[in-house]
């Protein structure tokens, strides 16, 4: 296999990003294709993104959540590959060359990923499949979803992200069913990529919202796979743990800390009595 960068789209999926999406676009290729789905219906950032840069379509989208959104931008790409990446990310110089020169020695795979550059916060979750290919490809049951190369072929047959997941393990899902059809994901060890993470977050209300369907996620996939009393049984330590935590800050009068512990229990109280993740923010 000998990837290229006419072989790949990027699908990069925002909300209130117009901060920190430039620095994401301009670690890319220019020649390269691009794909933004704007979430926040922002038509200005739209206008300008379309200006400045080549090779790139902005999508303006009702927030659907990451999973649906992604969807639009993986079916609208022409190439064989769609590469998933976070506004949030920034590709180092030698990321694409890394991964090209690397995926000669791989015949196949469903999903690939360069590695966190920080090493301390790993993006993946070691295989114990034993199909690593070399000390720099290894194979991996998950990788985490701000980084996801998908040779969409392997997906034919079936839905790319699970749409009722809006924020959170929608990737692992993907992974997951994955590895249930025997296909490979690999993450090359020696190609990085930059994640700002948390640090991206710009307000109380984001900080609720990712609380909220933290806990309605978690259930919802161990329900999804393992059904619903291995679910409750994977998330009483966290019901406990909120409930606690709640009267704790409840007591101390802290507001904020008290509001993102209520969210973590609706959420989750949602997911339990089969709710569909309807959370939303205007912020």
């Amino acid at each position: 296999m000998n990837l290229n960068i006419n072989d790949i789209t990027f699908v990069i999926v925002t909300f209130k990003s117009e901060k920190i999406i430039h620095e994401c676009i301009n670690s890319l290729p220019k020649e390269s294709n691009k794909i933004i789905i704007d979430n926040s219906k922002n038509i200005n950032l739209k206008e300008e993104l379309e200006n400045k840069y080549d090779n790139i379509e902005v999508i303006i989208n009702e927030n659907a959540g990451m999973g649906a959104s992604n969807n639009i931008g993986i079916k609208k790409s022409k190439t064989k590959y769609a590469f998933i990446i976070n506004p949030d990310t920034k590709l180092n110089n030698d990321t694409l060359k890394k991964i090209f020169e690397d995926s000669k020695f791989i015949n196949d795979f469903a999903i690939l990923s360069p590695a966190n550059s920080d090493q301390n916060y790993p993006n993946y979750k070691i295989s114990n499949d034993k199909k690593n290919i070399n000390e720099n490809i290894i194979s991996v049951d998950y990788v985490d979803g701000f980084s996801m190369l998908i040779n969409k072929e392997k997906f034919k047959d079936d839905v790319f992200f699970d749409e009722n997941f809006f924020l959170y393990l929608e990737n692992t899902d993907l992974c997951l069913r994955a590895k249930k059809r025997d296909q490979n994901i690999f993450v090359i060890k020696n190609s990085f990529i930059t994640h700002l993470g948390a640090a991206s977050i710009t307000s109380k209300n984001l900080e609720y919202l990712r609380n909220w369907h933290w806990m309605w996620s978690k259930f919802y996939f161990n329900k999804k796979h393992y059904g619903f009393f291995n679910a409750f049984f994977k998330v009483i330590s966290n019901l406990i743990s909120a409930i606690f935590k709640y009267v704790f800050y409840l007591i101390l009068f802290n507001s904020h800390k008290k509001k993102i512990y209520l969210m973590r229990l609706c959420g989750l109280y949602n997911s339990i009595i089969g709710k569909k993740s309807w959370f939303r923010i205007n912020d």
